[in-house]
Order: C-alpha cells, then sequence, then structure tokens
C-alpha cells in the first residue's frame, strides 16, 4: 500500500473509532442533518484558503473537509448503506464515463466542447429519467448568485438568450430605473421584487463577461473591509471613537486607500 493509502486508511479507521461504542460522545451523537452545517463550513473555509493563497492553510483546511465527508460515509457504513470505498467507486467510474476523450477513443477541440459531451452524457445517466425541466436538479441550498447563474446558463443553452451582451447591459439599465421607480414608493414588497430583477440581471452581465459573480461579489466584499479597516485605523490614530468621524473624512481615508489598493 502507498503512504498515502496508508494515511487514508488511518484517518477512516480513527472516524470509525471516534463513532464506536467507546468513543466520542459527541461524534456518536451526530447524524447527516447534524453535520451539514459543517460540511458547508467546512467548504467555505477551505474557499477563504484559496482566495488568501495561503497552501498551508489550503492544505489543512482540505483535511478537515475530508474529514466531514469521511464522517458521512462512516454513518453511511453503519447503518449499511454505503461506506467511504462505494463513494471512491462512484466518482471513478464517474470520472472515466464523462471523459472517453481521455481514457477512450474520443477527440474534442476545446474545453467548451469538453463541457457539452460532459453535459450529453450526464443526462443519459441513471437518476435522469425524472427530470421534466431543464432546470431541475439545481441544488436550491446554492448560494443565490451561483444559483442563478447556473439557471441563467442552463435557459441560455436551451435559446433563452439575449442577442448580445448590449441588449443584456440595456436590461440592466431599465431594471435599475425600475428600482428607482419602486424606491421611491416606498412598498417593501415591490422593492425586493425589482433588487431580485437587478440582481438577476447582474448575474446575466456576469455570464456574458465570463465572471463569476460570487467570486467579484467576493472580492469586492474583502476589497470594502479593508478599506474600511483603514477608516477605523484613521480613528484610533486620532484618539477618536469612530462615530466622531465625519463622513467627509472618511471618505477621504476610503480614497486614498482605494489609490493604494
Amino acid at each position: 500500500m502507498t503512504e498515502t493509502g496508508k494515511a487514508f486508511e488511518k484517518l477512516v479507521d480513527i472516524m470509525a473509532r471516534l463513532r464506536s461504542e467507546g468513543g466520542c460522545p459527541w461524534d456518536r451523537q451526530q447524524t447527516h442533518d447534524s453535520l451539514k452545517k459543517y460540511l458547508l463550513e467546512e467548504t467555505y473555509e477551505a474557499i477563504d484558503a484559496i482566495d488568501s493563497g495561503d497552501m498551508n492553510e489550503l492544505c489543512a483546511e482540505l483535511g478537515d473537509l475530508m474529514l466531514q465527508i469521511l464522517f458521512h460515509a462512516q454513518l453511511a457504513r453503519e447503518r449499511g448503506e454505503f461506506d467511504v470505498k462505494d463513494s471512491i467507486e462512484s466518482i471513478t467510474e464517474k470520472l472515466l464515463r464523462r471523459h472517453p476523450h481521455v481514457f477512450g477513443e474520443a477527440k474534442v477541440a476545446s474545453a467548451e466542447e469538453v463541457l457539452h459531451r460532459w453535459d450529453e452524457i450526464k443526462s443519459g445517466e441513471p437518476g435522469f429519467e425524472g427530470r421534466v425541466s431543464i432546470l431541475d436538479g439545481i441544488p436550491k441550498t446554492l448560494p443565490a448568485l451561483a444559483r442563478a447563474m447556473e439557471i441563467s446558463k442552463r435557459a441560455a443553452g436551451a435559446g433563452f438568450e439575449w442577442p448580445d451582451l448590449d441588449a443584456v447591459i440595456e436590461k440592466l439599465r431599465e431594471e435599475a430605473s425600475e428600482l428607482e421607480e419602486e424606491v421611491r414608493t416606498g412598498d417593501s414588497e415591490r422593492i425586493a421584487w425589482e433588487i431580485g430583477d437587478l440582481l438577476f440581471t447582474l448575474v446575466n452581465v456576469a455570464r456574458w463577461a465570463k465572471v463569476d459573480p460570487e467570486d467579484a461579489l467576493r472580492a469586492m466584499t474583502k476589497r470594502f473591509v479593508a478599506r474600511f479597516s483603514r477608516i477605523e485605523e484613521a480613528a484610533r490614530a486620532s484618539g477618536r471613537p469612530l462615530e466622531e468621524m465625519t463622513i467627509q473624512e472618511m471618505d477621504a481615508v476610503w480614497n486614498r486607500s482605494k489609490q493604494e489598493k
């Protein structure tokens, strides 16, 4: 057995021990449902590590994420449903089946063609027979922007698409104008409706521009936090509470931080 195999087997055994009669009381209490939040949390922490560029942190976070996967597999093993070996074999077979251009005789000319063939192969697999809409199967628990992006892609792939980016930008202006009108009315329900329309249109702008809207918003939020931190630093340096800074002072620090990037 390879060193990687030995390490993986040791982790599987540790997980089983934690769940055993003489194991950890907390681990023994967990269920698939109770662990959902931890699976999501560890996924986002791994994404944070990727965004930070810290490979040591990413290494550790991938280990934490792997533990969550093994935890769910151990729960299923105890109930005789499946174990981690079955999960590994499932993804192995899937990769072989969906990459005939690598493991078979098929030829592809581009990454776009790979994705097209992937979708074709996927649509013929078990579990797709009951799907009525091309929008079926998109997880409802995806972050809203990510789910909107996937829905937009699928609809566009079926031909429900603007003729060009200019048309999408025009739609963006239209939705912004409609939102402005509703804000004036003060109707919170209508305002929320128009904000949704505007956000979905922005997702389509991102799709046309080949930008991931989740990544774009996450990066912008990171910039905001960094720039706002500079304002807080300026307040501390002046010996005043943040709330005593004028908006003009805050703007001046903000604009300097923008120039410094």
